[in-house]
């Protein structure tokens, strides 16, 4: 998908409502600037595969981003990549999560990020994920991370303590404000780790000394060290985007205490920060929520295994990014089965397109152009996925039956087309293949189910019927179907 140039005085305004997570309602998205969009996505910690609730995330925000694309926005999008300071258990004390995984693994950090990043990206072109405008590393951005902690101390919401920086949370009312935590209702210890040099046990790590046995570690102003997990969002998004950037989004998860001290300490710092705060919902594995103990954990790769990468996406997208995603063995097949209703469309449109009388069919047409106002009313409501695909069977539902009703005009085959691959591949993303089917293989595929129908129509031609039905049971049992109808043979998969 090529992104298209904005012209800001041109672009006019879709309506598009998002719910904003700080305000708690759906507002009307405006952009700092007309036409162009920045947005920043909390990234994966490149320590293990990537899990399922990974594929959520990442395939809510890339079909946000792709409707941006389509409502005629330019779209920077920004990804980080946390490569140190994310401790286990997300709090300040621990073992940070790569060097533990090195430590497992023997190697070094730096080959145990690389090896789960490049595991992370291929996972993401599976799943037919739009790659980053920019893919900040947290390790790469270490003078940003600095100077920012230096703003915080300069205006007095962080402190140096033995050698680490915290944030002073009792320095900043509005802590608490996007979870709707109030600061005195905050149980002592929870998530951060109680520390005698901590003035608050609430206070969270900006940068941490490092103990001997600490692989990663730079000089600062303070010590020998590493940035804590979330003062590298802060410093990346602001570099990349600027002040006042349109879009944060992320799990709902990183609510609480990611993004809230995110919030704060750019704040703080006197950098006004994201306008709209957005976060996806979790998934659940048979009703429950995925977790190791529980033995239902699932990385992305183990799932792939198995399953269809665009069933797999579809699933994910037939459910809005604010509800919960159940993946389980029924919710598969459902998924199959509908993902499969719309590509035997398509593909059926293309086949017959080539050859389709010169002439219009504007009853058809019409419906059409009415599904595809359902799909961007859709769209506009909150990025609201499930009833965009309804929207979709809807226009499948009157394009089978125009087809089986004999000949359909070109022009309303290709305006079927358009709608399929525009709406359905480039927003959704479901059609990984793109373009129109004008690739080597389906020209080749096409070509050679031209010559078998040909061959089961001479062997019946010739009476040789038996020839010819196992012909039609070999089809059968790759995927096949081949159909008789009043105007010759047609297949589909």
């Amino acid at each position: 998908m090529t992104q298209p140039p904005a012209d800001p005085a041109r672009t006019p305004d879709p309506g598009i409502l998002l719910y904003d997570t700080l305000q708690r309602q759906k507002v009307r998205f405006v952009p700092t600037v007309p036409g162009k969009v920045g947005m920043y996505l909390c990234g994966p910690t490149v320590y293990s595969d990537a899990h399922l609730g990974h594929a959520k995330k990442e395939v809510a925000f890339d079909v946000i981003r792709r409707a941006l694309l389509h409502f005629g926005y330019q779209v920077r999008y920004v990804t980080n990549v946390t490569d140190v300071g994310h401790l286990q258990n997300d709090a300040d004390e621990g073992e940070d999560k790569l060097q533990a995984r090195a430590r497992l693994e023997q190697l070094e950090p730096m080959e145990v990020a690389d090896k789960y990043f490049w595991s992370f990206v291929r996972d993401m072109d599976a799943l037919n994920v739009l790659k980053p405008s920019i893919n900040p590393r947290a390790t790469g951005h270490i003078p940003e991370q600095i100077a920012l902690i230096e703003e915080l101390i300069e205006k007095g919401h962080a402190y140096e303590s033995a050698g680490s920086v915290y944030f002073d949370v009792r320095s900043w009312p509005e802590y608490g404000k996007l979870s709707g935590r109030k600061l005195d209702d905050q149980e002592e210890g929870t998530r951060e780790a109680v520390r005698e040099e901590k003035r608050d046990p609430r206070d969270f790590a900006l940068w941490k000394r490092a103990e001997p046995e600490h692989l990663m570690r730079w000089e600062s102003p303070w010590s020998v060290g590493f940035p804590g997990w979330h003062i590298e969002c802060s410093a990346m998004s602001l570099k990349y985007l600027g002040e006042g950037f349109d879009i944060h989004g992320g799990g709902l998860d990183l609510q609480f205490p990611h993004h809230e001290a995110e919030i704060a300490q750019s704040e703080a710092a006197g950098h006004p920060f994201a306008r709209y705060w957005m976060h996806n919902n979790m998934l659940t594995i048979g009703g429950e929520k995925m977790s190791k103990s529980k033995g239902n954990f699932t990385t992305i790769r183990d799932l792939l295994e198995h399953h269809d990468p665009m069933v797999v996406r579809f699933l994910l997208v037939g459910s809005h990014y604010r509800s919960v995603t159940e993946f389980s063995e029924e919710a598969f097949q459902s998924a199959r089965s509908g993902y499969r209703r719309l590509t035997e469309a398509l593909h059926e449109v293309e086949r017959r397109l080539p050859t389709a009388p010169d002439r219009d069919d504007p009853a058809l047409r019409e419906k059409i152009a009415a599904h595809v106002r359902e799909f961007e009313d859709a769209l506009r409501d909150d990025f609201n996925t499930p009833r965009a695909v309804a929207a979709l069977f809807g226009m499948t539902t009157d394009v089978n039956a125009a087809l089986g009703g004999g000949p359909v005009g070109r022009e309303a085959l290709a305006a079927a087309q358009r709608a399929y691959r525009t709406l359905g591949g480039d927003v959704l993303g479901l059609f990984a293949e793109g373009g129109a089917r004008q690739d080597d293989e389906g020209e080749v595929v096409d070509a050679l189910m031209d010559l078998v129908l040909r061959a089961r129509q001479n062997y019946r031609l010739q009476k040789q019927y038996a020839e010819a039905d196992e012909l039609r049971a070999t089809l059968t049992r790759v995927g096949v179907t081949v159909e008789d109808t009043k105007d010759g043979p047609r297949w589909r998969r």
